[in-house]
């Protein structure tokens, strides 16, 4: 499969819908003159490609299928000359969605697999990282694997040997640094002194959130990116933080996980 990116072109009205999947369905009632034949052909059920000719009749001004009587129980259709052009003109939008994206990907510079494995890295964890480790260090049992985050900033992650190995972990990979907000812990200002925790990441407070026992504080990390915190609500009065307060997240290198795009 081709590395380049690709786009979708979808088409909507009104809250009606029509993109790739529902032009194949079209062009499959074209070909087998049947809802239910084309339904077969690309995998749906009746009523789903039944629903579907009809929310692409009401996305046009003038009907793309004609059904025979029988209606959704049965019979016959066709495209009309409306349906036999949408497929063409989808057709050629296409092509030039295509080269439109080719070269939006040579202007932009971003890699396809680091841009939507960014963009669909989903987890419920709350503070996610695209990182570049740096170095890892360690034997077969555990690896500290080094990693810069950007504007400054490092994590180290302590992982296993044998995880280290299998995602084949070395200087230049990309991967996701994974921190669970409750294992965060915060303190005031930046000069804290000596801690046994090995990450601290340096930022100002963006905001706090207050429920009746816990408080999430965000930080601004700097280069756009941000770091939320769960601690007691006890903790955070006792911090006395304001927004633009510098301060200081520490977090544990055997608490970040990390995961490959």
């Amino acid at each position: 499969m081709s590395k380049g990116l690709r786009g979708a072109l979808i088409l909507e009205r009104s809250g009606a819908r029509m993109g790739a999947d529902r032009v194949a369905l079209l062009a499959a009632v074209g070909r087998t003159g049947s809802i239910s034949a084309a339904a077969r052909e690309v995998g749906l059920s009746y009523k789903a490609a039944w629903d579907g000719v009809q929310a692409m009749n009401n996305l046009f001004a003038a009907p793309l299928v004609s059904a025979a009587p029988g209606g959704r129980s049965g019979g016959g259709a066709c495209l009309t000359p409306a349906g036999e052009k949408v497929i063409l003109a989808y057709a050629a939008l296409q092509e030039d969605l295509a080269r439109v994206v080719a070269s939006l990907e040579a202007r932009i510079g971003i890699d396809p697999d680091e841009m939507l494995g960014s963009l669909t890295m989903k987890t419920s964890v709350r503070n996610v990282y695209r990182c570049t480790v740096q170095g890892v260090t360690g034997s077969a049992v555990s690896a500290e694997v080094d990693m810069s985050l950007g504007a400054g900033q490092r994590l180290v992650s302590v992982i296993t040997g044998q995880s280290a190995a299998e995602m084949d972990l070395g200087p230049g990979k990309e991967v996701f640094a994974l921190l669970k907000s409750s294992l965060v812990a915060i303190a005031a200002g930046h000069d804290i002194g000596p801690v046994s925790v090995r990450n601290r990441l340096e930022g100002t407070l963006l905001s706090r959130t207050d429920g009746e026992v816990n408080s999430e504080i965000v930080l601004d990390l700097g280069w756009g990116k941000t770091l939320a915190a769960t601690i007691t609500r006890d903790s955070a009065d006792d911090l006395g933080l304001g927004p633009g307060d510098r301060a200081t997240a520490l977090v544990k290198a055997s608490h970040v996980i990390l995961a490959l795009p």
